[in-house]
C-alpha cells in the first residue's frame, strides 16, 4: 500500500507540476484517475487499460492517433536499407519496417518550456 507521500507525490506530479526524475506508469495514471475524476480504483485501471488498448489498436492497424492539444502518434513505413555494424564494419541489410513516432502538438511543446498554449510564459512558475 502506498503512503501519504507518495499520493501526495503522484498528486503533485500529474496535477500539473511534475517532479523530475520519476517515470509516470500505468499505476500512476490510474491512481490520478481515481482521485481527479471519482471512479473507483478498479475502474479507474479499467479505464485506462482500455484507452491504452485502443490507442495500441489503432496503431498496430496503422491508424494515426491524434489528440488535441497533446500530440500524434504516427506510423511510418522505413524502407529497406543497409547498415553497418559499428563494432566490425561489416554492412547489414536493414529489412523494411513500421515505426512509430510521437509528434508534440504546439500547445505540449509551449507547455513543456514553461510557456501556456498562447505563447506567454506562465506566471505562477
Amino acid at each position: 500500500m502506498r503512503d501519504h507521500r507518495d499520493k501526495q507525490e503522484t498528486s503533485n506530479r500529474l496535477g500539473g507540476r511534475r517532479m523530475s526524475g520519476k517515470t509516470v506508469t500505468r499505476a500512476d495514471l490510474s491512481e490520478a484517475v481515481y482521485q481527479q475524476v471519482g471512479l473507483s480504483r478498479t475502474e479507474s485501471s479499467a479505464l485506462v487499460e482500455t484507452v491504452l488498448a485502443e490507442i495500441c489498436g489503432c496503431l498496430a492497424s496503422g491508424e494515426t492517433v491524434k489528440l488535441s492539444s497533446f500530440g500524434s502518434f504516427v506510423v511510418r513505413s522505413k524502407g529497406r536499407r543497409v547498415g553497418r555494424n559499428p563494432k566490425t564494419g561489416v554492412e547489414v541489410a536493414i529489412e523494411p519496417r513500421q515505426v512509430m513516432v510521437f509528434k508534440p502538438s504546439n500547445v505540449l511543446k509551449a507547455r513543456i518550456n514553461g510557456m501556456n498554449g498562447a505563447g506567454d510564459h506562465d506566471d505562477d512558475e
